[in-house]
């Protein structure tokens, strides 16, 4: 998919739709990876409602919080929640070589029955007073109990690798989790790698403070290794739904809570068909599209906390944390470039033994989740190889010197030793800080001044690969495609009588985001729908914005 202009988004997603989709995408907030942090965690399991975009309200179980948790990361200017169950559960996070401690509150509705986690990749020992299952010790429920507090489990381990991993229950997997019991864990490494505090990392830190954006990333770094740096970081869980086993799970437990005397059995009184499955609703961290892309912790999902709702600048290491959550597996494309794969399962890929030596995971077009597994992965985006000036640069015109507080006439972009406007100097190691401010920070210098069009119609210079059509003849409004050029400054720099983009759209204000938006999306085309209308489903847009527009993470 090509890159264009966010405000035009929904004519590349469906013509002729009348939802602004492309002000969603400018008014949503972005967020790292929010979560609990621990190393001790109270969960309950319980019954809870989700919505779905197409108003229906479906029941699911879920973990969630029975106490308040210790605190929540990263701190954001928002006011967090951890509700008694949400899908998915609560997002632990803890540190590297920490003793874990997970306390779980059965308070499932009594027809289900026991309930458990299990915590793959961890040697876990349990405590309490829960009763022994197939995979692991469960909490039983408490319409079995004969004593108060009987309910409870717990599960103890050291979080002994570093990375992204998986929670969910071991108990009647084919159908809790499906009703919706899994969650994440995330380990951060113990000692973060010294080269992720300097170097061209310390200069895209700088960069944000340069626009006023704060530094939202769990960690430096997602494992022990200097190959392991990140600017921002988002967590994807992807999991599918057959409401059909929802509803029947629902009546089923009506039913037994009508009853004079409802089940009393340990291993729960449904009789639930999880089979032919059939799933008609496809779920990025809980949400379908475009409930994914409205902020973490809305209050309309108060039990899906978790957007998936990418947003980074060019040059920025955008590490993703990926999660089979659900029993299919999903061809998850990421556009606009290939994954570098860090790690599977909390275990890096390196030409040495052990999380040593130089990376060695796979570049992925599409990063397919395998159900219960995990996936680390950087993704980065610069405009190199697109063979034109994605910031409209022309010679003669006015841009900004980053040395001097006046525009000058000049054409800057300095390339450091990768061949970046980063304002490293090769020679002696050094930053010049002042480049961070600049609109074209970590352009791609070889493509500096290079035209678009080949035959222009007005625009910015002449002879490049290819022949945009004169903007008067094609979608005008606000659902024009907007401008090929990077960044709101660069809508300035179109020059002629039919300037792209026309005067007086939505896409040509130069406060406005003025970015690429990549559509992220299973390659399985069924699950970019919601119940079989598109679009909706497992679909997200990652926005690439200039460094002269303020990507907002605090919520």
């Amino acid at each position: 998919m090509r890159a264009i202009n966010n405000q035009s988004l929904l004519v590349q997603l469906v013509q002729g739709a009348a939802v602004a989709l492309g002000s969603l995408l400018a008014l949503s907030a972005q967020a790292a990876a929010p979560g609990i942090t621990g190393p001790a965690f109270a969960l309950s399991a319980a019954a809870t409602r989700i919505s779905q975009p197409n108003g229906k309200s479906v029941y699911a179980w879920g973990y969630g919080c029975s106490a308040t948790p210790a605190g929540y990361a990263p701190a954001l200017n928002v006011t967090p929640a951890c509700p008694a169950a949400q899908l998915p559960g609560p997002t632990l996070i803890v540190t590297e070589g920490q003793l874990v401690t997970v306390t779980l509150t059965n308070n499932l509705p009594a027809a289900v029955g026991n309930t458990s986690i299990l915590f793959p990749g961890f040697t876990v020992t349990t405590g309490g007073t829960g009763t022994p299952g197939v995979l692991t010790q469960e909490a039983p429920n408490a319409a079995t109990c004969l004593t108060a507090g009987c309910n409870t489990v717990t599960y103890t381990f050291t979080a002994t690798t570093p990375g992204t991993h998986s929670y969910y229950s071991g108990t009647q997997g084919d159908l809790q989790v499906e009703m919706g019991m899994y969650g994440a864990l995330i380990v951060l490494p113990s000692t973060p790698p010294t080269a992720c505090d300097g170097g061209i990392a310390a200069q895209n830190v700088a960069a944000k403070a340069q626009s006023g954006e704060g530094d939202y990333r769990l960690a430096h770094a997602a494992y022990d290794h200097p190959a392991s740096c990140y600017d921002r970081e988002y967590l994807f869980q992807f999991s599918e739904m057959d409401d059909n086993v929802h509803t029947q799970a629902e009546q089923q437990v009506l039913a037994d809570q009508a009853k004079a005397t409802g089940c009393t059995s340990p291993t729960g009184c449904l009789v639930v068909a999880t089979e032919p499955y059939v799933p008609g609703y496809f779920l990025v961290n809980g949400r379908s599209m475009p409930d994914d892309m409205d902020p973490n912790y809305a209050p309309q999902y108060p039990s899906q906390p978790y957007n998936g709702n990418p947003h980074m600048h060019p040059g920025e290491l955008t590490l993703v944390r990926i999660i089979g959550q659900g029993r299919w597996q999903h061809p998850f494309h990421e556009h606009a470039n290939h994954v570098r794969v860090l790690a599977r399962d909390g275990n890096m890929l390196t030409s040495g033994a052990n999380g040593t030596g130089a990376l060695a995971g796979p570049l992925m077009f599409t990063t397919t989740t395998t159900p219960g597994m995990t996936m680390d992965g950087i993704f980065y985006w610069t405009g190199k190889g697109l063979n034109w000036d994605v910031f409209g640069h022309a010679a003669g015109i006015l841009n900004q010197d980053p040395n001097s507080s006046t525009f000058k006439t000049v054409d800057v972009c300095i390339p450091d030793a990768n061949g970046y406007y980063t304002g490293w100097n090769p020679a002696d190691g050094s930053y010049n800080v002042a480049v961070a401010s600049a609109p074209n920070y970590f352009e791609w210098c070889g493509d500096h001044t290079k035209a678009l069009e080949k035959n222009p119609t007005g625009q910015v210079a002449s002879g490049g690969p290819m022949t945009l059509p004169d903007p008067n003849i094609v979608k005008n409004g606000s659902w024009y495609a907007g401008s090929p050029y990077l960044g709101g400054e660069a809508t300035g720099r179109a020059v002629g009588a039919t300037p792209i983009p026309p005067a007086g759209t939505v896409a040509n204000s130069p406060s406005s985001e003025a970015g690429y938006a990549y559509m992220w999306h299973s390659h399985n085309e069924r699950e970019i729908t919601t119940d079989n209308v598109f679009p909706g489903g497992m679909m997200m847009m990652m926005l690439v914005d200039p460094r002269a527009f303020a990507i907002d993470e605090t919520n």
